[in-house]
């Protein structure tokens, strides 16, 4: 019995761009199936799986939510995934748990960067996937069209299942090409009619490319189709399911979600032609660590096989505390039991367990293979975490997210809320492992960092609304340097009678440019007792002092050597106080004659690219003070090596994701430091000193 329901599962993660109709989709296939009674809309905000106010607020998915329905005796799980570039990161970690993807795209603006994101995504993971075509009832609406962007921008045969009859307002029945039967499809009861007279060579010709394919993958069938015998319907309907789950096809469904139009078909098909956790199991074996020695572990999806989950997702819930979503993989999971965390290497007690239908949870005693659910208040277990057998330990592949692109400084509207915002920023980060946090030393600036400026704002949002705190964001401070780059000496000398004892102490330095890189050199020459040897740590400590405070324009001096050759001192009135400020003044006179510069640092970036966009995107490098360093092809696409002023990249994935329509990627790291243009220099440090006459 147990063996016969993992066989019966199906779990889908659903992908597509932002407004291709994923969400509505999974409204129409609950309903379908009886788990709802009517279906929610977009517009309304009441749809299953966009509960939060962001998303009802923008009206397009900001994170991933599950819902589950059953159908003839199967368990579909649906997992509906953001299509907004922003938050496309979420989807990996969802498509990570699945065992197919189910690719919607428009009928009338087709395929887009994200539904391509997304397959990659499932490329990457070895996973199978069903396409549908959606919104077939609007204006324009083009399948054929369609489908051949699937097969170009997938990569992969697309081969029809369910082909439309007719588009637009006239659309609302479809053929289906594995029976050869057409029906009228508006509601959950598809009527069986003729297949118009002018649709059947259409439709012999889908059938045709149908049997051809799936005959291409066993030797037997091929043989059977080359010397003219007709493949049964028993025959096709393994190839189809084989095919697919090998990715020697996409299946392609279509119809209208919002419509409610041809979706049991689809439903049918997702049952015929996308794998169960047991054959996903033959082709893409669980894998994964034992902690304690690092050897390779193996599991299967079946209930006599040690227990082993995966969280994909946590949700931070200031009422209910937090929320961990997480698939069973192998063995079984039941309430109010002990497990281990292998990856904290800590105990978990898990409590009540549930299946998630949107934002509300089903009670469940157990969980098999295949289940997706959630258990509250684990203590130590976060997104990424394995919980297993104690006596059993593994870890699993963890879905490895991308780094933020863009940062942000913020503070708090209200002055003493910096330790609530530092509290609900990382109870936030709990949940999006694309978000980072911290505190710059230098600025002193607490840094948020996101994948856009999207999702950072909405990062925020949820941080007034959970937790009550409001801030302001604006662009983080540049860390920039200043050096030298001519030789010069001074004289330091602090002199200072006020009844009593007074303060002297004289020093003179050499101040010298060191090469990039150099730091900073601090040389001993003083003979003869010019200056006590208790006085010269004094000295080295006020021009250390004054370099972090900078020369000209309060940034952090670096590259350079200073000499200490001679000075003098009054054996009453000396003190290391007095030293330390003729130090500071010393540099700070030598730096006025030694040629002061202001040092920007720049980043090397990475920049994979379609090559279409190759020549925009370089030449808005080149407006940015960039200088390439190679194009190399990366498979379909350009990769671009480039060294760009970090000033120039603060809001560059907005930009790169306008130029390329979301299908440029990139990275970069810190370089290194070199001269700023006079001109922008100047403008640098006039900010500076007007910033600091404000304070």
């Amino acid at each position: 019995m147990a063996e016969r329901e993992i066989e019966k599962t199906r779990n889908l993660a659903l992908i597509a761009h932002s407004g291709a109709g994923k969400t509505t989709l999974v409204e129409a296939i609950l309903f379908n199936a009886g788990t709802i009674n009517r279906m929610g809309t977009i517009e309304d905000g009441n749809t299953v799986t966009d509960f939060d106010p962001e998303e009802i607020d923008r009206q397009h998915t900001i994170s991933s939510a599950v819902a589950y329905c059953d159908w003839n005796d199967y368990r579909i799980n649906l997992i509906d995934t953001p299509g907004f570039i922003n938050f496309i990161e979420d989807a990996k970690g969802c498509i990570r748990v699945s065992d197919a993807v189910l690719a919607v795209v428009s009928a009338t603006t087709g395929m887009r960067a994200e539904t391509e994101k997304g397959w990659q995504f499932a490329t990457d993971f070895g996973l199978p996937g069903i396409v549908f075509v959606n919104d077939m009832d609007k204006d324009n609406a083009d399948f054929a069209g369609v489908v051949k962007e699937v097969e170009t921008s997938f990569g992969i045969d697309a081969i029809p299942l369910i082909v439309p009859i007719g588009a637009g307002e006239n659309f609302s029945s479809v053929i289906d090409i594995l029976n050869m039967k057409a029906y009228k499809t508006t509601g959950k009861k598809p009527e069986e009619i003729d297949i118009p007279a002018d649709m059947k060579d259409t439709a012999n010709e889908y059938r045709k490319k149908l049997v051809e394919k799936v005959a291409e993958a066993d030797d037997n069938l091929i043989e059977k189709y080359l010397e003219g015998e007709e493949l049964t319907t028993e025959e096709i309907t393994k190839g189809i399911n084989d095919g697919a789950c090998c990715r020697n096809f996409v299946p392609v469904c279509c119809g209208s979600a919002s419509k409610n139009i041809a979706i049991p078909h689809l439903i049918d098909a997702i049952i015929l032609s996308t794998p169960s956790p047991i054959a996903i199991n033959k082709k893409n074996p669980i894998k994964g660590k034992n902690p304690k020695d690092g050897s390779d572990v193996e599991r299967t999806s079946a209930l006599d096989s040690p227990f082993s989950a995966y969280i994909f997702k946590t949700i931070a819930d200031p009422f209910a505390g937090k929320l961990s979503l997480f698939r069973v993989f192998s063995g079984e999971l039941k309430a109010d039991s002990n497990y281990y965390n292998s990856t904290k290497e800590t105990k978990e007690r898990v409590g009540q367990i549930f299946y998630m239908l949107g934002k509300k949870q089903v009670s469940a005693h157990s969980m098999i293979p295949g289940d997706i659910g959630v258990v509250a208040k684990l203590k130590e277990s976060v997104t990424g975490d394995t919980l297993c057998d104690e006596s059993n330990h593994i870890i699993l592949e963890q879905a490895v997210f991308a780094e933020p692109l863009i940062s942000y400084a913020i503070e708090p509207k209200s002055k003493g809320d910096e330790d609530k915002v530092s509290v609900g920023l990382h109870k936030i980060l709990d949940e999006d492992p694309t978000l980072q946090f911290h505190r710059d030393e230098e600025s002193n600036e607490m840094i948020i960092s996101g994948m856009g400026q999207v999702h950072v704002e909405i990062s925020l949002q949820k941080l007034k609304r959970k937790f009550g705190v409001e801030v302001e964001m604006h662009s983080p401070k540049i860390p920039y340097r200043e050096t030298i780059t001519k030789a010069t000496k001074a004289q330091g000398k602090y002199k200072k009678q006020s009844g009593g004892r007074g303060q002297y102490g004289d020093c003179w330095i050499t101040l010298e440019p060191l090469p990039k890189g150099g730091g900073f050199e601090f040389v001993d020459k003083i003979v003869g007792g010019a200056i006590p040897r208790s006085y010269i740590p004094a000295v080295e400590k006020g021009i250390v002092e004054k370099m972090k405070t900078g020369l000209i324009a309060g940034y952090p001096a670096i590259d350079m050597r200073v000499t200490l050759f001679d000075g003098s001192y009054h054996t009453v009135d000396s003190s290391e106080m007095a030293f330390k400020i003729a130090g500071s003044m010393a540099i700070k006179k030598a730096a006025q004659s030694a040629a002061p510069v202001l040092l920007e640092p720049v980043v090397k970036a990475e920049i994979t690219i379609p090559e279409d966009n190759l020549g925009a995107v370089i030449g808005d490098l080149n407006s940015k003070r960039g200088k390439v360093q190679g194009v190399d092809t990366a498979g379909n696409n350009q990769k671009i090596e480039v060294l760009v002023p970090m000033s120039e990249m603060l809001t560059y994935a907005n930009q790169l994701q306008s130029l390329t329509s979301g299908r440029g990627t990139y990275h970069m790291e810190f370089s290194h430091y070199e001269e700023a243009p006079h001109s922008i220099a100047q403008k640098i440090i006039e900010e500076r000193k007007k910033e600091e006459s404000e304070e």
